[in-house]
């Protein structure tokens, strides 16, 4: 569930008749020159020394790999992701957009914020639970759609980076095994969703089949909420947020050496 604001007023999105959304959306972007911000020199230090001594059996991947400048629709037709935690569930045929796919290492995670005017700022703010924060998650799967928190790292403030591109280099890498999914956790809300793209592309999240419409019960995966089925699922949309994943280095091989 998505609210939006626009410039003539801000309100919730209906609902679609069932736990998916497949209701087609309009938006109208902007040029956007890519900002990249690195938080701290220290975490890219961190970066550097686990992927280096490794370099020739680790590999280094970015998980649901923007497009140059790729950010939130905002302020035109401006949404934003609230109180959910999400993931892309599919890009056209790929699935496996968020999925590690071997066991590895989240050293950093980007994205790509709108920029809401000073307005639309302040309803989201007032309706959705305060300043615009968001983190990544590692999310080991269940049956029935169920996703289980097993990593998560520190929520960050994103009110200064709106209309930019901007990483944040983690300072302790969160493990993650083949298969679990990097997941986008918004306590309060983030402008960082595109809409009206083609009905193969979707986004979960982590809301019961008769809730995908609720802004206002927090269902974002912090604290002790921990394992939630992720029943919804948002067609024509697409998070924009991106994961740095660090293979974990292979073993050597073990050679013989023969006598005489």
């Amino acid at each position: 569930m998505a609210v939006q604001c626009v410039v003539s007023g801000c309100a919730e999105l209906p609902p679609g008749p069932t736990a998916r959304n497949n209701n087609p959306m309009l938006v109208l972007n902007g040029h956007m020159t890519r900002h990249r911000h690195l938080i701290s020199s220290a975490a890219v230090a961190l970066i550097a020394a686990l992927v280096v001594p490794a370099a020739a059996s680790a590999k280094l991947t970015e998980l649901g790999a923007m497009a140059d400048g790729l950010r939130g629709v905002c302020p035109e037709n401006c949404q934003a992701v609230s109180r959910t935690t999400g993931y892309q569930a599919k890009i056209g045929p790929d699935r496996a957009l968020f999925q590690a796919p071997e066991d590895g290492r989240i050293v950093a995670w980007t994205i790509g914020l709108g920029k809401p005017g000073p307005k639309q700022t302040s309803f989201f703010n007032e309706r959705l639970g305060g300043e615009s924060q968001a983190a990544i998650v590692v999310l080991a799967p269940a049956k029935k759609l169920v996703r289980q928190v097993v990593a998560k790292a520190p929520l960050q403030r994103l009110t200064d980076y709106f209309g930019t591109v901007v990483q944040f280099p983690l300072a302790q890498s969160l493990p993650i095994k083949k298969g679990q999914y990097v997941g986008l956790t918004v306590p309060s809300w983030a402008p960082a969703l595109q809409i009206g793209l083609g009905s193969d592309t979707s986004w979960r999240a982590s809301r019961a089949a008769d809730g995908c419409g609720d802004t206002a019960t927090q269902s974002a995966l912090v604290g002790a909420h921990t394992s939630v089925p992720f029943k919804c699922l948002f067609r024509t949309a697409r998070l924009t947020y991106s994961a740095t994943f660090v293979s974990n280095p292979a073993a050597p091989e073990a050679t013989t050496r023969r006598k005489g």
